[in-house]
């Protein structure tokens, strides 16, 4: 068991994001406890689709996302890709404006300086990769036990009505809860979550029989059944606080900063709202970690692009802080919870692009073989898809018709355009549904190495091959590597060497200098010594003071097809005084690039 926990801890933070403490502070505040059978729900769900994505990983050895690029066409993985980096985003908005909120009521920090610096916690996620998966997993713990910990208590202290919550796990819905409950589900159920679980589960040693499969699944279920039960219970805490202490006094909250400030004066200590921002900044962080490794899974996936993950960090970062910026610059804390919902309705809005492809593939025998879902899996994986998309719709139609009531002569333009943007939609949802019936005979990718391997190893020839020289102990290294592979395909070498005197940078191939004749009678001999290994060569002198520029033209020129260098191997402050070469040339030119080294004594 200890083995196979850890990726379900990783998910279940998503589960417990400030996107989940505004929308079930909100959904306790304004309505009680009436739609705690929405987080009950929602956990099902997730417990559900959960189960699938890690099945999917373990049994294949694939993410979601890498299933998705194999099975479906570009076009199709671009749109996927775009609309879950959004619900990154969002996810991610949520992160940056809960910690920023924690800071500012733990520490009194100004909100927009505390937006500012969450963009640091970057630095937090590389040190983690850096670590390792199992201290990344022990750090997620520390920070779940904590947020639990700190709601077991308020719970304790708030003393709630047990009756009441009771009857909340009634499912009654109506317009007046509906933007809510689908906010509620969309921050349960995070679409990210299933492409992360789907890559998180390979980080253990499955093995590859059948039997060690099974073992896998098994444990990888109670994994998701206790960690995904323990963020249902910090859920379930925040919205029976709400519903406990705001709502039976009649103080809908409106933003996260209320919550914390009148829970000390209505439970009758500070303790209460200490607890509240610790946890709060736990949930910020934690989630924070997760969404990181999500986005990076997602691209790399869906793509097949790896960006250094400092930089794809940085991006989705930036990205969800500018928002954040706009919002309290225009309307101070009182928008912020707003807009937590708002991000967490997107969330919901981008889930059956997840769901349908991961029930899809989870159904196929073809890829799952045994493993593939039973009629009864099947059933209820469909039903949770036909709940969420219901919701959705239901959601998108309110919405479009209370922005047209408030466009007035613009009506007609909102109707048009939203109808435009929610058919492609549904087409593209459409598409992906179909997908199967309409291709039944799509060759899925394997992991099979004969295959992966069978066209790759193919020997290449070279016919032009360029060696720019520059004087040093190093030429004869770097010749001695052309001279072979010269050998070996009858290859012609083309001895390049920039002069850049001063002389030569300003007359050119008119200079005339002791060093240009002294290069020119060092080819000369080249060319002799290699003529006797019956090697063809021609050489070339150029003059300038950037070599990479010359070594780029003549290689184009020559219309070469293989490049050796000699590297010196200065690095930093070295690379600022005599300048680098080889990088700039490997950009320019796209060709292979043979780099020799001398060995270190």
């Amino acid at each position: 068991m200890m083995a196979f926990a850890g990726p379900a801890y990783l998910i279940s933070v998503g589960y417990m994001d400030p996107g989940n403490w505004a929308t079930d502070l909100i959904g306790g505040s304004y309505f009680g406890y009436r739609l705690l059978w929405v987080l009950v729900m929602s956990n099902l769900m997730a417990i559900l689709l959960q189960t699938l994505s890690a099945r999917l990983g373990i049994v294949t050895g694939r993410d979601l996302a890498q299933a998705c690029r194999e099975t479906y066409p570009r076009p199709v993985n671009l749109a996927l890709w775009f609309l879950c980096e959004i619900a990154i985003v969002a996810c991610d908005l949520a992160e940056v404006l809960g910690a920023a909120i924690a800071l500012n009521l733990l520490f009194h920090m100004p909100l927009l300086a505390a937006v500012a610096v969450t963009s640091f916690d970057t630095l937090l996620v590389l040190w983690f990769q850096k670590a390792g998966i199992r201290y990344l997993e022990a750090f997620i713990l520390a920070l779940v036990i904590t947020i639990a910990g700190c709601f077991t208590i308020e719970i304790i202290m708030a003393k709630p009505d047990y009756l009441g919550v009771a009857a909340g796990l009634l499912p009654i819905i109506d317009h007046r809860t509906l933007y809510t409950a689908v906010a509620m589900l969309g921050a349960t159920v995070m679409p990210h979550n299933l492409y992360l679980h789907s890559a998180l589960v390979q980080t253990r040693r499955i093995g590859r029989s059948v039997k060690e499969k099974k073992v896998a699944c098994h444990y990888n279920l109670i994994d998701c059944v206790v960690a995904l039960n323990g963020a249902m219970f910090v859920n379930i805490a925040i919205l029976v606080l709400a519903g406990t202490v705001f709502y039976r006094v009649y103080k809908q909250v409106d933003e996260i900063q209320q919550a914390y400030l009148l829970l000390a004066p209505l439970m009758g200590t500070l303790l209460a709202a200490k607890l509240f921002g610790i946890g709060l900044l736990a949930s910020g962080q934690s989630s924070t970690l997760t969404g990181t490794m999500a986005g990076q899974i997602v691209m790399e996936g869906f793509l097949n692009i790896r960006v250094r993950p400092w930089l794809r960090r940085l991006v989705t970062r930036s990205l969800a802080i500018i928002p954040a910026f706009i919002v309290i610059w225009l309307s101070g804390s009182q928008g912020t919870l707003k807009l937590l919902v708002l991000s967490q309705v997107i969330l919901n809005l981008q889930l059956p692009f997840a769901i349908i492809p991961l029930l899809q593939f989870t159904n196929d025998p073809r890829r799952m073989g045994e493993f593939a879902s039973g009629w009864k899996i099947r059933a209820t994986g469909w039903a949770t898809a036909i709940v969420v998309l219901g919701l959705n719709i239901w959601l998108a139609w309110q919405s479009i018709a209370d922005w047209a009531s408030g466009a007035g002569s613009y009506a007609p333009l909102v109707w048009t355009l939203s109808i435009l943007l929610c058919g492609a939609l549904l087409g593209l949802l459409g598409w992906i549904a179909m997908q199967p019936y309409r291709r039944p005979e799509a060759k899925l990718a394997t992991l099979g190495v004969e295959e992966q391997t069978r066209d790759l190893v193919t020997v290449q020839r070279y016919r032009r091959i360029l060696v720019p020289l520059d004087h040093s102990r190093l030429d004869r290294l770097t010749l001695s590597h052309a001279a072979g592979l010269a050998l070996r395909d009858g290859a012609t070498l083309y001895l390049l060497h920039v002069e850049e005197g001063v002389t030569s940078q300003m007359y050119g191939s008119e200079s005339s200098t002791a060093e240009v004749e002294a290069g020119r009678e060092y080819l000369d001999n080249l060319v002799r010594s290699l003529g006797e290994m019956k090697i063809n060569v021609e050489t070339a002198i150029r003059h300038g003071s950037q070599p990479r520029t010359e070594i780029v033209a003549y290689a184009r020129e020559i219309g070469a097809d293989l490049l050796v260098m000699g590297a010196h191997g200065h690095r930093r402050i070295m690379d600022l005084i005599f300048g680098t070469t080889i990088d700039p040339v490997r950009h320019a030119l796209n060709l292979p690039i043979l780099v020799v080294r001398e060995p270190s004594s």
